[in-house]
């Protein structure tokens, strides 16, 4: 194994700093919505800095891209790391991107060291992580592991009326929807390097974390139809607001989510969306967005179950029209064991003390679980903060990450 190593700092901050400036937000915001023009800037600022790298690049018709560094062995699998690179609005500069940038810093410290894998090392800049056009999380992942088929992908809509094909076809790439399953055995292991985007790391003052478990996403929306009119003439006793139901719900959706039992239960209401939203009309129509989250399974259904409950005993008191949309309720992912122990040796290696712990975030990893073994490598989010433009990890805490990344890319490519 490899015995020391040190990544340039300087080389990725000055990356990251360049990345960060392509958005259509004023800096510090960075906002960068899949297939808009600051992400096809993003995409190919990207795909030179792989091919100054000597790395092998392809990208499939959603819009992941996948960088090679070839193997000895070509017929093994591969390893793989990588992240994303999209932006929610008035994000920051290192949700993601410290994934991505620091992924491809990794392959070059190796390079550089001499390391010659026998397994090729893939860098993949997954597409569409972010909810943000499409509503739904990890698009791109979700498509790789065979999640989301062809029909389910081309169902989505953005707010244009275009399905992600014609989005894709709207920057260059074929739009092809048909040959993005990756099979099982096209890598061997994969590992994701990520902000914690939480407070424990830094609270605890550890310089690591490796993830053994990531959260279960569930979210749906929820739709109470009431009756409008105006808010002087219809007295009280004679309304029907669909408001009143939705807010009744909000609130028992963070009841619903501390009573499961388990400490990872979350519950968000995320979007409130009233029609027609005039201050002296009373309120016809209420959709929720809702979104909840475990480690565990059972207790997170059991959360959802309580909230389609509680929905329809609200619906039925209130005698308002009721529908729930499922939008996507996934399996949590345990980490792989074998991978986990390559992470720690490398914090071994390096002289740094991690910790285990779960993610509460759900990430690309998430899905590509559940075709390959997989990790994550966390390093402190200042504050816990994320998704904001004051969102902040130190160099010193990136580069340490990125050589723990590296060591372990290291011992799985040998």
């Amino acid at each position: 194994m490899i015995e020391s190593i040190r990544c340039n700092m300087a080389r990725l901050g000055a990356e990251l700093e360049k990345l960060s400036s392509v958005t259509e937000a004023t800096p510090p915001a960075v906002t960068r919505v899949v297939f808009s023009d600051a992400d096809l800037r993003a995409r190919n600022f990207f795909k030179d800095l792989c091919r100054k790298a000597n790395l092998r690049v392809r990208e499939d018709g959603i819009g992941n891209i996948f960088a090679r560094w070839q193997g000895s062995d070509p017929g093994a699998a591969a390893v793989g790391t990588g992240s994303h690179t999209d932006a929610i609005p008035n994000a920051g500069l290192y949700d993601g991107v410290v994934g991505v940038l620091g992924g491809l810093e990794a392959i070059r410290i190796l390079q550089e060291k001499g390391f010659e894998p026998r397994r090729s090392i893939e860098l993949l800049m997954f597409a569409t992580e972010e909810p943000t056009r499409f509503g739904v999380g990890c698009l791109g992942s979700r498509a790789i592991a065979g999640t989301y088929d062809e029909a389910k992908i081309l169902s989505l809509r953005d707010g244009d009326g275009r399905n992600p094909s014609e989005a894709a076809r709207r920057i260059g790439l074929s739009g092809e929807m048909n040959a993005l399953v990756l099979s099982r055995d096209y890598y061997d292991a994969f590992v994701e390097l990520h902000i914690e985007q939480g407070p424990v790391l830094e609270r605890i003052d550890l310089p690591i974390g490796i993830v053994t478990a990531i959260a279960a996403p569930a979210s749906m929306r929820i739709t109470f139809e009431g009756e409008g009119g105006h808010a002087g003439t219809v007295l009280m006793a004679d309304r029907r607001d669909a408001l009143l139901a939705g807010a009744e719900l909000a609130l028992a959706v963070d009841e619903i989510a501390r009573a499961t039992g388990s400490p990872d239960t979350v519950g968000t209401t995320g979007m409130l969306e009233v029609f027609p939203g005039a201050i002296n009309s009373i309120p016809s129509r209420c959709m929720l967005g809702i979104d909840i989250r475990d480690t565990q399974l059972a207790t997170r259904d059991l959360a959802v179950a309580g909230t389609k409950l509680t929905a329809r005993e609200i619906s039925e008191r209130r005698a308002l029209p009721l529908t729930i949309e499922m939008i996507n309720s996934d399996p949590p992912a345990t980490c792989d064991p074998r991978i986990v122990a390559a992470a720690e040796r490398a914090c071994e290696v390096l002289e740094l003390k991690p910790l285990r712990m779960v993610s509460r975030a759900y990430h690309d990893s998430l899905f590509m679980a559940r075709l390959f073994p997989t990790c994550m490598i966390f390093i402190p989010s200042r504050g816990g903060v994320s998704h904001r433009p004051d969102e902040y990890s130190s160099p010193e805490q990136i580069a340490r990450g990125v050589e723990v990344l590296a060591l372990t890319l290291a011992q799985l490519a040998e």
